[in-house]
């Protein structure tokens, strides 16, 4: 749903709120009285395009802490346990059964309804959350492909997980895939649709990484979890915290233990991530993307998609080519009548000679055009092989 309103959001928020922060900025900025740029003219335009690029930069940031945040909240079977994901078998075990002393249906009450049923779902999730996270096999899978493997009741090694999971991604791309090729097809994404297939491919490959490497992502592992652990802190510890909420009620306990775990993208969550922003980077493409290269002469956005700026880059590299061509011409043909000129220097005082050079020269120029004629050229020969053919045998000379 969150992504629906997102896809929603990308279509008229970057317009709407553009319109609102030109008008703001040219309130702030030029004095009261003062003339302030009109639609139509160029400097209007041009502050229109760089402000829609600044917020739709800064729309893309939102969205981005907008996914982590629905990821972190979400939350995991190591936030229900308050524990890490570098947390062993024995801690893991020793977390579940404190939890579990403290918050078994038994002991929870039985008052009301709500919160009795919402202690059953919560101590469920915890003994779910200990069964998988002390099966290496399960454990493995649950890192790598999230909650769902708890349905994955025929898998019992890696291998089983691997393969399964692999198998439920290939519907998924192949569906995406075919969507992508089915929009650009029909016209739409169509600015910067190299760079989306780059993108799409790029998460791919991520993913399949992912899921078939024994160790967490290098780049999550070593770079971002370490960075959310220096801006977020850590809080004291799940049991402390999860004694504070005391009968509370198992949803505001589960709340008290996943905040008190430091987070953590595991790889799963990093997929999630991943997906989401890619997801996010093909419309901020499309929305971005025109805007650098849009023309702003003529006092409006005049926005090209890739093949139009292609063929536009085209036609400029043609002119010039012709613009080159055209100064060559020039340059030889000014060498040429600087050659002519040098040659008839000689007769320059001599008036009858340069009349009969040019006389001779205009008779050469039309003898030299009919016989360059194919149709001349073609009644010469015929004549000629004729000639020849009549002639007596052992004749000498061609006439």
């Amino acid at each position: 749903m969150s992504g629906f309103i997102s896809l929603i959001g990308w279509t008229f928020l970057p317009d709407l709120v553009t319109n609102w922060v030109q008008a703001i900025y040219y309130g702030v900025v030029i004095r009261a009285g003062d003339p302030k740029p009109q639609p139509g003219t160029r400097r209007y335009a041009e502050h229109r395009r760089r402000i829609h690029i600044l917020v739709v930069s800064a729309y893309l940031l939102y969205t981005i802490y907008d996914a982590h945040l629905e990821i972190r909240q979400a939350g995991s079977f190591y936030s229900d346990l308050g524990l890490t994901p570098a947390a062993t078998e024995r801690e893991v075990k020793s977390r579940f059964r404190r939890l579990a002393a403290l918050y078994h249906p038994d002991k929870v009450g039985s008052g009301a309804s709500s919160p009795q049923d919402d202690a059953n779902i919560f101590f469920m999730r915890l003994k779910v959350a200990s069964e998988t996270l002390t099966d290496p096999a399960r454990r493995f899978a649950y890192d790598r492909f999230g909650p769902e493997v708890v349905a994955w009741s025929r898998c019992v090694t890696m291998r089983d997980y691997v393969s399964h999971g692999l198998s439920a991604l290939l519907p998924y791309y192949g569906a995406a895939a075919f969507f992508m090729y089915l929009l650009g097809y029909l016209g739409y994404l169509n600015y910067g649709h190299a760079w989306r297939w780059i993108t799409f491919f790029a998460v791919v490959v991520f993913e399949v990484h992912v899921v078939t490497r024994p160790h967490h992502p290098v780049l999550f592992d070593r770079v971002v979890n370490p960075l959310m652990a220096w801006f977020e802190g850590f809080g004291g510890s799940a049991a402390a915290t999860a004694t504070a909420a005391g009968a509370a009620g198992g949803r505001r306990a589960a709340a008290a233990a996943a905040a008190s775990a430091p987070f953590a993208y595991l790889p799963f969550q990093a997929v999630q991530l991943a997906r989401k922003l890619s997801l996010t980077v093909y419309v901020a493409m499309s929305q971005i993307g025109p805007m650098l290269g849009a023309d702003t002469s003529s006092g409006r956005l005049v926005v090209a998609d890739d093949d139009e700026a292609d063929a536009a880059k085209q036609r400029a590299q043609l002119e010039q080519a012709l613009d080159r061509l055209e100064k060559t011409g020039a340059g030889l043909d000014q060498d040429a009548g600087s050659l002519f000129n040098m040659e008839l220097a000689p007769f320059a005082s001599d008036k009858e000679a340069v009349d009969a050079i040019a006389a001779k020269v205009k008779e050469w120029l039309v003898q030299n055009t009919i016989v360059s004629d194919v149709m001349v050229r073609d009644a010469l020969g015929k004549v000629l092989r004729r000639k020849r053919a009549e002639a007596p045998f052992r004749a000498k000379g061609n006439r």
